[in-house]
């Protein structure tokens, strides 16, 4: 999160609380009484503690700013409070049963967002509902500084398409991405069974695979599955330096990761053409707003299906989105034809298109 923002909440605390009355009781109530009793439930930048007592119990209570959990505990005393980033949220993979995040996530930056609800798919249990709430506007990121009564905070403004692409390609189930005609953005959604992209605007080489299986969706990890030639060979071609660890892969070597169709499925060919098309223009609607060096497309049957039903394996003569981009076999294990050392060097070959 922006820690300009967060500054101001820690100074401004009670004055936040003593001027924002809670609106949406009553979803947050719909959302609390949708997770099972007993579940843990996530308030997600809780600020004072206003819609923890309509969420239901056990809650806990995040916010960045320790004042913030501070208040939060007095407007709900059995509340567990943390403070913590909603970057890096603290907790045990597929440990929470629903979170609420009443205009927090807006303080994300814009190409940070995927990478803070990669951290959000993370936590929550497989069909875990989530709902967000979203500044509106031109899809840009902007810090107030004068026309605000709590100056100096950075907002990411969203319009509801953009949006509804960043928390699909993030492994969610979207149910509603709408604008209610003034300020805010609404998102409901559910944890789907599925892999959240890797991706920021600092990567070199995007990978996209067709999409996860059912057993690398489990996993937490593409290319999971004992047999699976990717992850091998990426450190044979010296793309990443740990197996198996896409958030290593986008942090430290600047490659990320995402899929054409994000439903999990047990194999490759159980996915229909309509759905590598849908793909495609989401890949593509992400390919230009962050703009890696290339793009590599793992897995010559869905780029097939829906861009070049020709394409033969290495570089694409027109690029796509307007960068480089390269299409390479299957690495599973099922494609006996793709040898370890082949797949390697497709990799190498496609990251040398990022320059």
């Amino acid at each position: 999160m922006d820690r300009t923002t967060v500054e101001v909440y820690e100074e401004r605390a009670e004055q936040w609380r003593d001027t924002r009355p809670a609106r949406l009781l009553e979803r947050a109530q719909a959302l609390g009484a949708s997770i099972p009793a007993g579940v843990p439930r996530l308030d997600a930048g809780c600020g004072a503690g206003l819609h923890l007592p309509a969420l239901g119990r056990p809650v806990i209570a995040l916010d960045a700013a320790f004042a913030m959990t501070t208040l939060a505990r007095e407007a709900e005393p059995a509340a567990l409070p943390v403070q913590a980033d909603l970057e890096h949220l603290p907790f045990r993979t597929g440990s929470i049963g629903g979170s609420w995040a009443r205009a927090s996530y807006l303080h994300v930056p814009r190409a940070r967002l995927p990478w803070a609800l990669m951290e959000l798919h993370t936590v929550l249990a497989v069909g875990a509902p989530a709902e967000l709430t979203y500044r509106f506007g031109p899809n840009r990121d902007v810090v107030i500084e004068d026309d605000d009564e709590f100056p100096n905070r950075f907002f990411a403004e969203w319009e509801p398409d953009a949006l509804a692409d960043v928390h699909v390609g993030a492994g969610f189930e979207v149910h509603e991405c709408e604008h209610d005609g003034g300020e805010w953005v609404f998102v409901r959604a559910t944890r789907a069974r599925s892999l959240p992209d890797y991706v920021d605007d600092q990567m070199r080489l995007l990978v996209c695979g067709l999409n996860p299986s059912e057993y690398a969706a489990d996993a937490g990890v593409g290319f999971a599955r004992p047999g699976n030639r990717f992850w091998p060979a990426a450190l044979a071609a010296g793309l990443v330096s740990r197996d198996r660890d896409p958030r290593h892969a986008l942090t430290v070597h600047h490659v990320g990761m995402t899929d054409l169709v994000k439903r999990a499925t047990p194999r490759a060919d159980d996915l229909r053409a309509d759905e590598y098309r849908a793909g495609v223009g989401r890949v593509e609607r992400l390919v230009r707003w962050l703009r890696p060096g290339a793009v590599c497309f793992v897995g010559l049957a869905g780029y097939r299906a829906a861009v070049d039903r020709r394409a033969q394996p290495g570089p694409v003569r027109e690029g796509f989105a307007g960068v480089p981009a390269y299409v390479m076999p299957n690495p599973s294990g099922a494609n006996a034809h793709a040898r370890a050392d082949d797949i390697a060097a497709h990799l190498r070959a496609a990251a040398a298109l990022a320059g």
